[in-house]
């Protein structure tokens, strides 16, 4: 899988918000194989002795930093946060939110689109979290991105894919263009689920770090998302309506 022209073999994305300790956070990390990791700069680096600390955990993960504007309201508030995360993680790489509605944390798909033309004119490679909408999503590569990251529901309900209908025509429109589910997974089965129709990754945070025990969810999940992309390579049948023997009756006794 190529993200702005970097490799990576792991199809898993992990947030480090909300996990119980740092060592936890640490471990789960490790077991999920994961390559790269998402940051709040806003969140995280609240109090200053803390942001350090969290900071030196991060690094010492080996892992590549995709920092996010998460809490962002405005197109001048992204824009100004991606441009501090750049300073502090020296990476271009941004996950851009700008959010419309405080309830399901909608993404304000009109100032997303003009935040993430700004970023990408100033050299950012831009992961935007948006909804599964086909117009959106033109305009969004218009402005210059070169990945995108459709919801599977709102942020933190673990609904999983709310939208299978949208989300397979999003991947049926764009087939050369890297779509990473991002958000509302609750379940390793829907992170199976959303790779078995041709997602190339799944960004998650909650499902792991507030589950009873993250690190053994961390890697149910890797397992899930390798299993999934298997499934989606292996080309499965399509469902039918009628049944069909899978045991052939040429040959068998006929009772009269």
């Amino acid at each position: 899988m190529h993200l702005y022209d970097v490799e990576l073999t792991a199809r898993l994305l992990l947030g480090t918000a909300q996990y119980p300790s740092p060592a936890i956070l640490a471990e789960a990390v490790r077991v999920s194989e994961t390559q790269v990791v998402t940051v709040s700069l806003r969140r995280e680096a609240a109090g200053e002795r803390q942001g350090e600390g969290f900071w030196s955990l991060i690094r010492s993960l080996g892992v590549r930093v995709l920092p996010n504007t998460a809490g962002c309201h405005s197109v001048a508030e992204a824009v100004t946060t991606a441009q501090m995360a750049r300073e502090v993680f020296g990476t271009p790489w941004i996950k851009l939110e700008v959010i419309g509605e405080n309830d399901s944390l909608c993404p304000d798909v009109f100032g997303l689109v003009e935040a993430a033309r700004i970023l990408t004119e100033e050299g950012f490679a831009v992961f935007p979290y948006t909804t599964e909408d086909l117009v959106v999503a033109e305009r969004l590569l218009a402005a210059g991105c070169r990945v995108l990251m459709p919801w599977g529901a709102p942020i933190g309900t673990g609904r999983g894919l709310n939208n299978p209908y949208g989300l397979r025509s999003l991947r049926a429109h764009f087939p050369d263009v890297p779509l990473i589910i991002d958000a509302g997974l609750g379940l390793p089965s829907q992170a199976a689920r959303a790779m078995e129709l041709g997602y190339d990754a799944v960004l998650l945070n909650t499902a792991v770090a507030k589950s009873g025990d993250p690190v053994a969810m961390a890697r149910a999940f890797a397992q899930a998302v390798a299993a999934g992309r298997q499934a989606y390579e292996a080309d499965p049948m399509e469902p039918r309506d009628m049944a069909a023997p899978s045991t052939p009756v040429l040959g068998q006794a006929v009772l009269g």
